[in-house]
C-alpha cells in the first residue's frame, strides 16, 4: 500500500492519541471551553465541507455516464443508509454527550466513563470508514479524488478526535487510573478507525460497484454525526462565537482545497 495512504490512515488516529496525552501535561479535567468551541467548530465545518465535496459530489460524478440525471439515486441511498446507521447506533449504544458524573459516587463515575469509552469507540467507526472510501477511491484512480482531499479529510476528522480522545483520558484519570492506563484507553479508543478503514477498502478492492453508495454513506454518517454531535456542542453555552468563525474557516479551508486542487 503508499506511503501517503498508510499516513492518512492513520491521521485520525493519531489525533486520538494526541487528545489522550493531555492527561500527562494537563492538570485540569477537561480542555478549555474555548479551545473545545475551536477545535469542534472547525472539525464541523471541514465534515461539512468534505462531506459535500469529498463525498457527495465524486459518487454522482462517478455515475453521471451511466445514470445520467438519475446519478443522484445512489448519493440518496448511500446518504440515508449512512444516516439510519448512525441514528440506530445511537439508540443501541449510550450517547456520547450524555455522561455527567459530577455528582455521583466514585464506582457510577467510573461505570459511566467506561460506557462513554464504548461508546466513542463505536462512533468512530464511521468516520474510519468515510476515510477509507476517499483513499479507496484514490487507490482505484478515481479522478474525482485527490490525494489533497483525502488528506484534508483525514486532517478534519483527526482534529475533531481530538477533544474526544482527552474527554476519555482525563476523566478516567480523575477517577483513580494511572496516566499511563487513562492514556491508553483513549489511545484504544481511536483504533477502531484505521480498521475501519483498511476493511473499507478491502470491501471496496472487492465490488468496485459499490463505491458511490459507501462515498454517500460516509457523508451520512459524517453528517449525522455533524448536526447531532458537534453542531448542539459548539452553538451552546460561552464561546459560541468562536465556534461559528471556526465553523467558517474549516468549510472554506476544506471547500478551497477540494475545489481548487480537485
Amino acid at each position: 500500500m503508499r506511503m501517503d495512504v498508510i499516513v492518512g490512515l492513520a491521521i485520525p488516529f493519531i489525533g486520538t492519541s494526541l487528545g489522550a496525552a493531555c492527561v500527562f501535561f494537563m492538570r485540569k479535567k477537561e480542555l478549555s471551553a474555548a479551545i473545545q468551541k475551536a477545535l469542534i467548530g472547525f472539525a464541523a465545518g471541514v465534515m461539512v465541507a468534505a462531506s459535500i465535496w469529498s463525498l457527495l459530489v465524486p459518487a454522482m460524478d462517478q455515475v453521471e455516464g451511466s445514470l445520467g440525471k438519475m446519478a443522484f439515486a445512489p448519493a440518496v441511498i448511500g446518504f440515508w443508509s449512512g444516516i439510519l446507521f448512525l441514528l440506530i447506533l445511537d439508540n443501541v449504544i449510550p450517547h456520547v454527550h450524555n455522561f455527567s458524573t459530577e455528582s455521583e459516587g466514585p464506582k457510577t463515575r467510573l461505570a459511566k466513563t467506561t460506557m462513554m469509552v464504548f461508546a466513542v469507540t463505536l462512533h468512530n467507526l464511521p468516520e474510519g470508514m468515510a476515510v477509507g472510501v476517499v483513499y479507496a477511491a484514490l487507490l482505484n484512480g478515481e479522478s474525482t479524488i485527490t490525494a489533497t482531499a483525502a488528506m484534508a479529510l483525514a486532517l478534519g476528522i483527526a482534529i475533531q478526535n481530538f477533544p474526544e480522545g482527552a474527554i476519555i483520558s482525563m476523566p478516567l484519570r480523575s477517577e483513580g487510573l494511572s496516566r499511563g492506563r487513562s492514556f491508553l484507553y483513549g489511545v484504544l479508543s481511536g483504533a477502531v478507525e484505521p480498521v475501519g478503514a483498511l476493511l473499507t477498502i478491502l470491501a471496496v478492492n472487492q465490488v468496485s460497484a459499490a463505491l458511490p453508495y459507501l462515498l454517500s454513506f460516509a457523508a451520512g454518517a459524517m453528517i449525522y454525526v455533524t448536526v447531532e454531535e458537534l453542531i448542539p456542542e459548539m452553538s451552546e453555552g460561552k464561546h459560541s462565537n468562536i465556534a461559528t468563525m471556526l465553523f467558517g474557516c474549516g468549510f472554506s479551508l476544506m471547500m478551497a482545497l477540494d475545489v481548487a486542487l480537485g
